[in-house]
């Protein structure tokens, strides 16, 4: 075994086996590598794609939930606003029928008053006429005096 055929053999070998890798295992090796490549570099891309998204959604999230708050806040403001003018119209409704009621009760006090006033006329004048009968000790007949006892009634 002469050295020099050896290495000769050797290189020849590793040669073929290069061309053999070269021809058949690197190319798939390669395609593999690529796939393997493009699929991280879309996933990465996905991820960004998906973070901006994210951020976005947050951005409207954020901006739907202060624009319901606000709107919120001005529910809430009409509302009390409609509550105070309910409770302003409500307030000046039962100060008129409180003044109605007043009036009326009023007006039916002075009917009593002057209802009381012509009893108390009636009997005065009653009390009159018998105590001057009682005076004169006649008897007075009322109905022939009675534009006298009208005029004593009206003076009373």
């Amino acid at each position: 075994m002469n050295i020099n055929l050896t290495l000769i053999a050797v290189a020849l070998a590793f040669a073929a086996f290069i061309w053999f890798t070269a021809k058949f295992v690197w190319p798939p090796l390669m395609r593999a590598i690529e796939t393997r490549q493009k699929n991280i570099a879309d996933g990465l891309a996905a991820g960004e794609q998906g973070r901006q998204d994210l951020a976005q959604a947050e951005a409207r999230v954020t901006a739907t939930v202060n624009e319901a708050k606000a709107r919120a806040t001005e529910i809430v403001a009409l509302a009390e606003k409609q509550r105070n003018a309910t409770i302003d119209k409500s307030k000046s409704e039962a100060l008129a029928e409180a003044a109605k009621v007043t009036q009326a009760k009023l007006a039916e006090l002075e009917q009593e008053i002057a209802r009381a006033k012509e009893v108390l006329r009636n009997q005065v004048a009653d009390l009159a006429v018998q105590g001057a009968q009682k005076i004169l000790s006649r008897e007075i007949n009322p109905q022939v005096h009675a534009e006298l006892l009208n005029k004593l009634k009206a003076e009373l």
